[in-house]
């Protein structure tokens, strides 16, 4: 029996027949804030199954933060607490790093806190385009980290944008917190992690999960300046500080393309006269034949 495919949810007051697009192609009507509701189509099934290959292929992932966690003194009852309560990897893996590092436990906090300030945004572009009920958001929220970010926004319309989200962020919580407790428990039974190496394990990780996403020249200035800044002030500073001067990155390559971009304005800016090329007739061409 040929598999259906349901419609995607209609924009709160658009037309009744009005067009929509099939498929992944197809023309999407937006909705509120445009956010893509209409038109288009996509299967279930599809949207399961690509939701399933994220969830699992991060979530295979926290087998290394649970052995980094247990590497940096972390009890098993702690490591687990981690990722059922935070659920970032990120964040994770930097607060443990900067505990193993000897960091004060506020400053590792901190760093942790400003790497997850990031879901906060998302959850603002995703409570438009999921639209979920009041009861359901604060679940929802605990959920919003970048894999199901990014799976719902590469949804043709909200009904496959929820589904997305829900199996995304299912798969990845239940993956993760499983994969931690695995991890936590092999590394008390190897003993020391660190002269087995996998104390490296987490960094390893969390640059697999940055490199894909520095596609744009500036993305890759921001990422390169941050560990020369990171480096540079790791002897001279407690441990978990470095990484908050190295967030200093991002504004510092952003003011230096900003201030690019005017200079290069004002030297394309007409001379002081008025009388900009630009403005001048041009002659007509002349006829040699």
């Amino acid at each position: 029996m040929a598999e259906t495919t349901h419609p995607e949810e209609k924009a709160p007051g658009s037309a009744p027949g009005s067009p929509s697009g099939g498929g992944r192609g197809g023309g999407r009507a937006p909705g509120a804030a445009g956010i893509p509701v209409a038109g288009g189509s996509k299967r279930d099934s599809a949207v399961v199954r690509d939701a399933l290959a994220v969830g699992i292929a991060v979530g295979l992932s926290g087998f290394a933060f649970g052995v980094t966690s247990a590497g940096a003194g972390l009890s098993l009852a702690q490591t687990c607490v981690l990722s059922l309560l935070v659920f970032t990897g990120a964040s994770q893996f930097a607060l443990v790093g900067a505990l193993a590092a000897g960091g004060n436990p506020l400053t590792a906090a901190a760093g942790a806190f400003f790497l997850g300030v990031r879901n906060a945004f998302y959850g603002l572009r995703l409570s438009q385009l999921l639209a979920l009920p009041r009861a359901a958001r604060p679940f929802a929220a605990h959920w919003v980290i970048d894999e199901t970010t990014v799976v719902a926004l590469a949804q043709p319309g909200r009904r496959s944008a929820r589904i997305g989200f829900t199996v995304t962020g299912a798969t990845l919580y239940v993956l993760w917190n499983l994969t931690t407790l695995l991890g936590a428990l092999g590394a008390e039974a190897i003993g020391d992690t660190n002269a087995w190496g996998l104390d490296a394990a987490g960094p390893a990780v969390f640059l697999a999960l940055l490199a894909p996403m520095l596609r744009s020249t500036t993305e890759r200035a921001v990422a390169g300046t941050a560990v020369v800044l990171g480096l540079g002030f790791l002897p001279v500073l407690p441990g978990g500080v470095p990484v908050l001067v190295a967030a200093l990155a991002a504004p510092a390559v952003l003011c230096l393309q900003g201030r690019r971009i005017h200079r290069t304005e004002a030297e394309g800016r007409p001379p002081a006269n008025g009388h900009a090329d630009r403005h001048e007739p041009h002659a007509a061409p002349e006829d040699n034949r």
